[in-house]
């Protein structure tokens, strides 16, 4: 099954949904139009269980998003004005809440904004070609899709601070080392490896895989003796829904 918005492509092949960021002609720049879609498309996602894994990927050959559309992000009225429009809806907090794993597809231009979507997913998968940025400081913005708070979690605040201060671009290897993404595959294996890891933890106990990234992200915010004790109750949770009693 397709369904097609403007800015979104959503395609749905048995458990596996795809969604796909779709305005290549600007490489998948983030407008206000794309998150009001990509929140529908998530929600809908959110409240399917027939869906058991997601990919998120970018149309068109030269990246999977350059950023925020600065046409709209950081122009007139003023940058605050414009990152307030940003934060209409809670986008990033939706991704945060999806049950299902969340698989990240990245090619070419990752900047920014795509930086940031991606840092919300469970896995990533990056190209040969990929290559990764965050220009906000130079731009004079700081990031404003989670970016700070991602970043820190996901590769540790020297290497964050190292790519938010200095602004420079990172390779796909250099991204695998500091654990911004899990694989590094050639560009033509790209979608076929995304759509293989989706459908191996779609085959999986869907409960479970909803439990260990409930553990994880609610857990790293937490002192050590509440994580450990919200890992005894999704533990006791999860016995009794595969025991039945």
């Amino acid at each position: 099954m397709t369904t097609g918005f403007d800015s979104i492509i959503y395609e749905r092949e048995d458990d596996v949904a795809r969604v796909l960021l779709n305005r290549p002609q600007v490489i998948n720049a983030f407008n206000v139009q794309m998150r009001d879609e990509l929140y529908q498309i998530l929600q809908a996602i959110k409240d399917d269980s027939e869906i058991k894994a997601v990919i998120i990927a970018g149309a068109g050959d030269r990246g999977f998003c350059a950023g925020a559309d600065l046409t709209e992000f950081g122009t007139a009225p003023s940058q605050v004005i414009a990152r307030q429009i940003r934060w209409e809806r809670d986008l990033w907090g939706l991704f945060c809440e999806l049950p299902q794993p969340v698989v990240c597809a990245l090619h070419g231009h990752v900047i920014g904004s795509g930086v940031e979507i991606a840092l919300l997913c469970d896995l990533r998968i990056a190209a040969d070609d990929a290559m990764f940025s965050m220009p906000e400081v130079k731009l004079g913005m700081i990031p404003a899709a989670g970016g700070t708070q991602t970043m820190a979690r996901n590769i540790g605040i020297p290497s964050a601070l190292d790519l938010l201060l200095l602004q420079r671009q990172i390779t796909p290897l250099e991204a695998k080392k500091i654990g911004m993404v899990h694989r590094v595959v050639p560009r033509e294996k790209l979608e076929q490896e995304s759509l293989e890891l989706a459908s191996f933890l779609a085959k999986k106990d869907a409960n479970l895989l909803q439990a260990c990234k409930t553990a994880l992200r609610r857990g790293s915010d937490l002192p050590l003796p509440q994580g450990l004790a919200l890992e005894e109750r999704l533990t006791l949770q999860a016995w009794d829904r595969t025991h039945g009693s």
